[in-house]
């Protein structure tokens, strides 16, 4: 028997973000895993005119709990929405909610977090440290409370080269941030923001150290684990393989390249990209709840979840493998075929460069002809969110981190042989071509909604494309040729070198026949 599920026999738990990529399969595993669950409550706000329990439905009708819903047809009388801000004062709880939970809650998943990363400095520290802090005073009083894991980032000291499994002092103590922005207005905070946030790269990642910060010190008796992964990707193994549902980070940019879009990125191809498939922090935390409640010290487990230190894949193949796959798996009606050539350069000046020339002006172009059929013009509009996208990501493409795993080796070495393949986090075993595969047609299949069977369909369109766009590119060829020799002297006179030349040629080959 799986100490891990047996431990879980008749527990109840509470989930922040489980609307989000994390809580969604987060609430699933629970679920599918831990069959003997007393119940989930799942702390969510309404949002465009949807109650939290019909935002939950709409959830759990998706593709993700399909294995789910057939071992466990009635799986959703576990599910128990509770309405809740965390931006809201006592969490926007009810008087009734807030008792029921303090009463009855044994583990708290908090995965509710604002990841934008370059959102205002005051809403980032209100949603990733205010409501945390919040969050932590109603668990410190819960009556019945085992263990409390909080989600933070890998790059919450991004600006250290080794990042240890401990927590680093902030310069600024996180309650007196919290004072100061409560007083402050907008335009006072984003004055500050630059020497505040300073060698970090964003405001998620400032706040998130911060974060850390702030539990580490008010957690009071509160058993306490944070969990860090790094850039979270579609689904390794559970339950089922590269699963994913939304844009963010990579997959955007893998979507972009396979419609066409994404010609050149500025980055390091030999620097680490250190992608972790979401079922593998997930499994995780669900590990890390038992051992702080079972065999837990009482001091704070700090786990990093990372994969380049024990299992690197570099930017450069990322890339390659993403050409090459949608080449021979193309996506459906791309803007452009997906670039053989494509410039992954660490030279800025370069990347700017090919900007104009492999996004800009074909955008412009492609616009002015939208106008022309009576159709409203999307591709510089869409390149603009591109570039915005990729200059968020600059940072982490064109560096590298080590991180230390001691602790997650650790907790791997307390896993009975049973609990390490029920709730696998050991990343050495990712195979990377594969996992990129799956994560490429999961992209296809569960973001862009496509059918994979008109695959044939689509290498069909590929090869039509291409051969148009050879033809234009000889015409285009043809006609700056005749421009350039129609004004130029000097070219007219190469070409006629040249054409004499060949002729010589075709006469020489003619004689040497006979």
């Amino acid at each position: 028997m799986s100490s891990v599920v047996e431990y879980y026999r008749g527990k109840t738990v509470l989930v922040t973000g489980a609307t989000g990529f994390m809580g969604k399969v987060l609430v699933e595993k629970l679920l599918r895993s831990c069959p003997d669950l007393e119940g989930l409550y799942l702390m969510v706000r309404p949002k465009a005119g949807q109650t939290p329990t019909e935002r939950i439905n709409g959830i759990v009708e998706g593709k993700l709990f399909d294995q789910l819903r057939q071992l466990q047809p009635d799986f959703q009388s576990k599910l128990r929405p509770i309405t809740s801000d965390l931006l809201e004062p006592d969490l926007g709880l009810s008087q009734s909610d807030e008792e029921l939970l303090v009463s009855k809650v044994n583990i708290v998943f908090h995965s509710a977090a604002m990841v934008k990363f370059q959102e205002h400095l005051k809403y980032s520290l209100q949603m990733n440290v205010l409501a945390t802090q919040r969050l932590l005073g109603l668990c410190q009083k819960m009556t019945s409370l085992e263990a409390f894991i909080h989600v933070s980032t890998a790059y919450a000291y991004c600006n250290r080269q080794f990042i240890e499994e401990i927590v680093y002092p902030p310069r600024v103590h996180p309650q007196k941030l919290l004072d100061c922005i409560e007083w402050m207005d907008d335009d006072m905070v984003s004055t500050i923001t630059p020497d505040l946030v300073r060698d970090h790269p964003n405001t998620y990642t400032f706040s998130k150290g911060i974060a850390e910060n702030l539990l580490l010190e008010q957690r009071g008796h509160v058993p306490l684990a944070i969990i860090r992964p790094s850039i979270v990707t579609a689904t390794w193994r559970e339950p089922l393989p590269g699963w994913v549902d939304n844009f963010n980070g990579p997959t955007g940019i893998f979507i972009a390249i396979g419609k066409g879009i994404l010609r050149t990125m500025h980055g390091d191809p030999e620097a680490k990209a250190d992608i972790v498939p979401v079922d593998v922090p997930i499994n995780l935390m669900i590990a890390a709840a038992w051992y702080i409640a079972v065999k837990g010290s009482g001091e704070t487990q700090i786990y990093n979840c990372t994969t380049g230190n024990i299992n690197p894949y570099c930017w450069g193949q990322i890339a390659t493998k993403t050409i090459d796959f949608y080449l021979e798996r193309p996506l459906e009606q791309p803007f452009r075929i997906p670039p053989k050539g494509a410039q992954f350069t660490m030279h800025r000046w370069w990347h700017e460069l090919w900007v104009p020339i492999t996004h800009l002006i074909p955008a412009y172009i492609s616009d002015v002809l939208f106008r022309a059929m009576g159709k409203k013009p999307r591709m510089v509009r869409l390149y603009d969110k591109l570039h915005k996208s990729l200059e968020s990501l600059d940072w982490f493409t064109c560096r590298g981190w080590d991180w230390s795993n001691t602790n997650v080796i650790k907790l791997q070495r307390q896993l009975s042989q049973e609990d390490r393949k029920l709730f696998n986090f050991d990343v050495s075993a990712i195979d990377w071509d594969q996992y990129m595969e799956n994560y490429l047609i999961g992209a296809k299949r569960y973001v862009l909604k496509e059918d994979v069977g008109r695959i044939p369909e689509c290498r069909r369109y590929i090869q039509r494309v291409t051969r148009i766009q050879y033809v234009l590119k000889f015409i285009a060829v043809v006609i700056a040729w005749r421009v350039l020799i129609g004004r130029s002297r000097a070219a007219r006179n190469v070409w006629f070198v040249l054409i004499g030349q060949l002729l010589r040629l075709l006469n020489a080959l003619k004689l040497w026949q006979h």
